[in-house]
C-alpha cells in the first residue's frame, strides 16, 4: 500500500496548530517586553537587515523554529510603533483582538470585493462602513470603502469630486489646501491627471488652520481667469499639530461656490466619538467625503483606511467599469461589491479588523482610551509651558508642537540637537517638523499603549536634555 502523497503547501492539522502556538508565542513575548523596548533601536539596518540583503530564494524549506528569530528581531529593531513610548508623528496601535482578525480573514481568505462571493463577510464590510457613516450623521445614501491607508483614501475622494463636478476635460480644474494639508492630498491630484499649478496653497490663520476669506479670494481669482474651482481639501487634524480648518465656515464657501468639500480626518475623525471632539470637529457631517485612517486613533493595524462619500452613487460613478468575465456575479443589491466604488478589485478583507475589535470591545472603550489620550495631551501642552519651552498652540487634538529658545545660538540647531538627546535615551521617540520656517518638536500621544505614567517619563527627558544642553 502506497504512502498518501504528501503536500508540503498543505500542513495537516497538527502542524498547523503547531506553526500557529510558535507564532503566538512570538506575539507573546514581543507584547510582555513591549513595555520595555527602547521606543527606536536604529541597530537592525546594520544587523539583522544586513545578513537578508542579496538573500536568493531557497529551493528548498527551512523549519518554522529557525525562522522565527529573525522575525523576532525584526519586531524588536527600528521604532516599536505599537509601544507606549512612540510619540512620534501619528502611532499606530495594533489592537491584539485586531490582529486575531487579521489573521482570521487571511486564513479563511474569502473575497469580499463582489458580494456573491462572501455574503456573510461583504456585508460585515458595509455594516463596518455604516457604522462610520453614522459617526458624521450621513444619510442612508452614503457609501464608503476601506482602504490601505488615508493616502487611497484621499485619492478616491479627489477623483469622485473630479468626475461628479469637472467630468472628462479636467485639466482647468482647482482644488485648495494649506500648507498644513497632508502632503497626500496634493499627490492625490497629481496622480488624479492635475497639473501641479493647479493645486492652490490657501493661507492659514494665525492656528494654523485654512483661512476661509483668504480661500474665497483664491476662488475668486480662479474663476476670473477662466478656471475651475471644484474642490476644498479641509483638515480634522493636521500632521503637524492636530489643526482643525474652520469646517462650518468652509462648507458654507462650498455650497455658495458649488465645490466639493472633502474633509481629511485620517487622524482626527475618530475623536468625534468624544464629546470634546464631537465639539472641534463641528460642521465635519456636511462634508461630501471624509477621509478616516482607523489605524491612527482607533488603533488598529497599519493598513486600515477608510472614505466614506455622502452621496455614494457619486463614487460608484468615479469608479465602476463593467468587465464580461464578470457577469456570472450578482449586482449590488442590499450589499455593496466594493470593487465598483474602489480602484480594487483584488485585496484582502478589510473589515473584520473593525468589525471584531469594535464587537469586542464597544465603542465606550475607544471612547474612554480617545478622552485619555486628550487629556495627556493637554498635560504635555500645560508642562512644557510651566518649564519655560515656546509652545505656539495648544493641542486641539493630542498633537503638541513645541521648542526651546536658548539665550544665544541658532534655536534650530539647538533644537536638533535636543531632539536627538531625547531620542537617544531609548524610553521614548519624539519626532520633528517645520512650521513656518521653525525648526519644532513634536509630541503625539495617540497609541492605546500610552499612559499616564510614560508621558510623565517623556517630559522628564525633555526637561533633563534641556538642561544638559544648556549647560554644556
Amino acid at each position: 500500500m502506497h504512502d498518501a502523497p504528501k503536500y508540503p503547501l498543505e500542513p495537516d492539522r497538527d502542524e498547523a496548530r503547531a506553526m500557529s502556538e510558535a507564532a503566538f508565542a512570538l506575539v507573546e513575548d514581543f507584547l510582555r517586553d513591549l513595555p520595555h523596548l527602547p521606543a527606536f533601536d536604529p541597530g537592525g539596518a546594520t544587523g539583522p537587515a544586513a545578513a537578508l540583503r542579496g538573500e536568493r530564494a531557497p529551493e528548498h524549506g527551512t523549519a518554522l523554529s529557525e525562522l522565527l528569530p529573525t522575525i523576532a528581531e525584526g519586531a524588536r529593531s527600528g521604532a516599536t510603533s505599537a509601544g507606549p513610548g512612540y510619540l512620534a508623528y501619528i502611532p499606530g496601535g495594533g489592537l491584539y483582538t485586531a490582529a486575531i482578525a487579521d489573521f482570521l480573514a487571511a486564513a479563511l481568505n474569502k473575497y469580499v470585493t463582489v458580494w456573491q462571493l462572501a455574503p456573510v463577510f461583504a456585508q460585515m464590510e458595509a455594516t463596518v462602513v455604516r457604522w462610520l457613516c453614522d459617526l458624521f450623521d450621513y444619510p442612508a445614501t452614503a457609501r464608503g470603502i476601506l482602504t490601505s491607508g488615508g493616502s487611497m483614501a484621499n485619492f478616491s475622494a479627489v477623483v469622485a469630486a473630479r468626475t461628479a463636478l469637472l467630468g472628462e476635460n479636467f485639466l482647468d480644474g482647482v482644488l485648495y489646501v494649506t500648507d498644513q494639508t497632508h502632503a497626500s492630498c496634493a499627490k492625490s491630484a497629481m496622480l488624479a491627471g492635475f497639473p501641479r499649478a493647479n493645486v492652490r496653497v490657501v493661507p492659514t490663520l494665525a492656528t494654523l488652520a485654512m483661512d476661509p476669506r483668504a480661500l474665497t479670494d483664491a476662488i475668486a481669482r480662479d474663476r476670473a481667469a477662466g478656471l475651475r474651482p471644484f474642490l476644498i481639501a479641509a483638515s480634522a487634524g493636521t500632521t503637524n499639530t492636530g489643526a482643525i480648518d474652520p469646517l462650518p465656515e468652509l462648507a458654507a464657501i462650498a455650497r455658495t461656490e458649488q465645490l466639493w468639500l472633502h474633509v481629511d480626518a485620517a487622524y482626527g475623525g475618530p475623536f468625534q466619538l468624544t464629546e470634546r471632539g464631537g465639539e472641534r470637529l463641528r460642521g465635519i457631517e456636511q462634508a461630501d467625503s471624509i477621509t478616516l485612517d482607523p489605524h491612527k486613533a482607533m488603533f488598529l493595524p497599519y493598513g486600515t483606511g477608510a472614505l466614506i462619500v455622502r452621496d455614494g452613487a457619486l463614487l460608484r460613478a468615479a469608479h465602476h467599469v463593467s468587465a464580461d468575465y464578470l457577469q456570472d456575479l450578482g449586482p449590488e443589491d442590499e450589499i455593496p461589491n466594493f470593487t465598483e466604488y474602489s480602484p480594487e478589485l483584488s485585496r484582502d478583507f478589510r473589515g473584520l479588523r473593525l468589525w471584531l475589535p469594535i464587537k469586542l470591545h464597544g465603542l465606550a472603550a475607544f471612547r474612554a482610551a480617545l478622552d485619555e489620550k486628550l487629556d495627556l495631551a493637554c498635560e504635555v501642552h500645560d508642562e512644557l509651558v510651566k518649564s519655560g519651552f515656546e509652545v505656539p498652540w495648544r493641542p486641539e487634538l493630542t498633537a503638541v508642537a513645541f521648542r526651546w529658545l536658548p539665550e544665544r545660538g541658532d534655536a534650530d540647531a539647538f533644537n536638533a540637537r535636543l531632539l536627538e538627546r531625547i531620542n537617544a535615551g531609548g524610553p521614548v521617540l519624539l519626532s520633528s517638523t517645520r512650521i513656518n520656517g521653525r525648526y519644532m518638536l513634536r509630541v503625539c500621544v495617540v497609541g492605546h499603549r500610552t499612559h499616564r505614567d510614560r508621558v510623565v517619563k517623556a517630559l522628564e527627558i525633555i526637561r533633563t536634555s534641556r538642561d544638559d544642553l544648556v549647560t554644556e
